[in-house]
């Protein structure tokens, strides 16, 4: 038996082993999401453990289990890490609705952000203190991603030689081709799936009629879909239908193939955004990834900003409501289903190949954006010294960008 100094709760809760939890009040789990949506820089790893040392073991407001339900979902299925337990939290507190006000609290600080940003970026980007602000940023941003790349292949792939030859394939299509090989990163679930788990493919027992069906989707996360999907088109008048359409379609399929971390969204977004859709060009992209980078909150945020250089305000709504709509939607409607099985071979060894496959892209996409970030001796000195302080120090992303970009005014302006 633990005091109450140790067993997960503070000593201002009042809340002993085994006593019965007091019911929270909602609005203090949302101005607590506000708050962390504001102030959570440090990338999902970090903002996950602010959630559970403040909300798990200082204040008591949610079950241990229950939180690592949350975060085993998150690891699980595609999107960012910290979004998906910030809406399984308010799932748990309210249901749908819940979810959904939890997301809009954590998500709603960053996307204002990056909109306003994007407004400033619109009317500045051709200036000599912005093009010189992310000849800095570029080369950084690199680095970034390549140190996530190389985290995302040692926590996936781990000793497993199928899963390494896997990413090996995906990096090398990735970079000689410089498109994201969506196909591959299914197939590469597919083929472990049938490897560790091949389904039997003889016909299923019929169950008995006194067995209680699965239960259906709750009719509160049946209402909720046909809204999401209305949210994007009350933008439409604005961007127009031509623009927003596809835009909000790119975004919906992009948010439901993000496995692994929230910047193995890059590849994803770098091939529709840049290759097919030529929405933007390459340096801008580079740019919306740092914006994405010294943003709180998702770096998935990233949407908000490309929506925003596309089709103005309607285009970040579109675009931040497609990317975060799969993510909510399969909280709300496969979560619980989810837990239950976490621990099926079949689930496992999907979500193993296809985020194999996705950290492969990530890698490659590094190659083919380096061409674009690093132009010269300088650009090429910041990628490799905050490649060398990224791997011996633990220093925070968004600070990294922001002193990369003093460096680019020092360098660049023009004088």
């Amino acid at each position: 038996m633990t005091n109450n100094s140790t067993d997960g709760h503070s000593a201002d809760t009042g809340t002993t082993p085994g006593a019965p939890r007091e019911e929270v009040p909602f609005r203090k789990f949302l101005l607590y999401f506000l708050r962390l949506g504001t102030t959570g820089f440090g990338g999902p790893i970090a903002t996950v453990g602010y959630m559970q040392r403040d909300l798990v073991e200082q204040r008591g407001w949610i079950d241990r289990q229950e939180f690592l339900d949350g975060v085993a979902l998150g690891q699980a299925m595609p999107g960012p890490l910290a979004a998906q337990v910030a809406m399984w939290i308010g799932y748990l507190q309210r249901g749908a609705w819940g979810a959904l006000a939890i997301a809009a609290a954590f998500i709603g600080p960053a996307f204002l952000m990056v909109v306003a940003a994007g407004a400033l970026y619109t009317v500045y980007s051709g200036t000599g203190i912005v093009q010189a602000l992310f000849y800095g940023n570029a080369p950084a941003v690199m680095a970034i991603i390549l140190i996530a790349a190389y985290k995302l292949l040692k926590l996936t792939d781990r000793r497993d030689w199928r899963l390494w030859a896997i990413s090996a394939v995906v990096f090398t299509v990735t970079a000689l081709t410089g498109s994201e090989p969506i196909p591959l990163i299914l197939g590469a679930g597919l083929v472990i799936l049938f490897l560790d788990a091949p389904p039997r493919w003889r016909k299923p027992k019929r169950k008995p009629a006194s067995d209680e069906p699965p239960a259906p989707p709750t009719a509160q996360g049946h209402a909720l879909i046909p809204a999401l999907a209305a949210a994007p088109m009350a933008a439409l008048g604005a961007g127009g239908l031509a623009t927003l359409l596809p835009l909000g379609l790119f975004f919906l399929q992009t948010g439901a193939l993000v496995f692994g971390s929230g910047l193995a969204i890059v590849p994803l977004l770098r091939d529709g955004v840049v290759d097919q859709h030529h929405w933007l060009d390459q340096a801008q992209f580079l740019d919306a990834v740092a914006m994405g980078l010294i943003t709180p909150g998702p770096v998935v945020i990233t949407a908000g900003f490309i929506g925003y250089l596309t089709a103005g305000l309607p285009g970040a709504i579109v675009a931040t409501v497609g990317i975060f709509t799969p993510i909510y939607l399969a909280v709300v409607l496969l979560g619980k289903w989810f837990v239950r099985h976490r621990d099926n071979a079949r689930v496992q060894a999907f979500v193993a190949g296809a985020t194999a496959a996705a950290a492969g892209a990530l890698a490659g996409a590094v190659v083919v954006l380096t061409r674009q970030a690093v132009t010269d001796w300088a650009t090429a000195a910041i990628g490799l010294v905050t490649l060398g302080l990224l791997w011996r120090f633990k220093i925070g992303e968004p600070w990294i960008v922001l002193a990369a970009g003093i460096l680019g005014l020092i360098l660049h302006l023009p004088r």
